[in-house]
């Protein structure tokens, strides 16, 4: 019996919080949310073993090693900003040196592992841009360069992905009418051999880049500049038969099992 493939899926979470005014009077609430629940039950059966890590958790439980991060064939980052990977405990609190993970994925991408970047308010450059992932070790093993402002496109009204290359493994067996999307992030494509855009957003919104895909040494990578869940994926696209077999289609491809 073949293993699954190991993916770690890290970001997706956050904290609300909440003032809550009676007239003279006020209290305040917080919550916790997140947006995994999707991509979480979508691959619950299928070839890969998907672990969360919430964003809570990242900057002091990612791997500063190459040895740990090699427990997994990819690595999904999904609505968390540099900062996170960046300021591990160690140096925000204590200000220690450690190992800057972000250059630690440029190397073990570089290797031969395989790398996605979800869109998001957090990823990418992402809201006000203070996502930041532009012009770090991580941009360099994506198929897009980020924009260097708040790079959000709100498509209230929804659109529909403009599939420029049906035969790439990723799409080849999607080529229905996808269901409407809510927005996404702006980027540019790399123009580079290696570097190829599968689907667009309509000319209509601007024909961005919305599915990308490249290598990186003798690595993988895929851009996704939509959600994995609503809002920007609503329930309708989460639900649609093809959300699935995209994202295992997708996973399949990063991690070199279908070509």
């Amino acid at each position: 019996m073949t293993s699954k493939k190991k993916i770690l899926l890290v970001g997706e979470t956050w904290v609300s919080t909440a003032a809550h005014v009676k007239g003279f009077d006020q209290f305040a609430t917080s919550t916790y949310h997140s947006g995994a629940g999707p991509l979480l039950a979508a691959l619950a059966n299928s070839p890969f073993e998907l672990q969360h890590m919430p964003a809570h958790e990242t900057a002091a439980a990612f791997p500063l090693t190459s040895e740990k991060l090699s427990d997994y064939d990819a690595v999904i980052l999904s609505d968390i900003g540099a900062n996170t990977l960046l300021l591990h405990p160690d140096v925000w609190l204590a200000g220690k040196p450690v190992a800057n993970r972000i250059k630690l994925l440029r190397e073990w991408v570089a290797g031969g592992r395989g790398i996605v970047m979800a869109g998001g308010y957090f990823s990418f450059q992402g809201i006000d841009g203070k996502a930041r992932w532009r012009g770090t070790a991580v941009e360099e093993t994506l198929p897009i360069q980020c924009l260097p402002y708040d790079d959000r496109i709100e498509v209230p009204e929804g659109f529909r992905a403009e599939i420029t290359n049906p035969n790439h493994p990723i799409v080849r067996d999607l080529k229905q009418e996808w269901p409407l999307l809510l927005g996404a992030n702006e980027v540019t494509a790399r123009q580079r051999a290696d570097c190829e855009v599968l689907a667009t957003l309509p000319a209509n919104q601007g024909g961005h880049p919305l599915l990308a895909v490249g290598t990186w040494g003798k690595g993988r990578s895929v851009a996704w500049m939509s959600d994995i869940g609503p809002h920007w994926a609503p329930t309708e696209f989460v639900n649609w038969p093809g959300y699935k077999k995209l994202w295992e289609n997708v996973l399949g491809w990063v991690t070199h099992s279908i070509e």
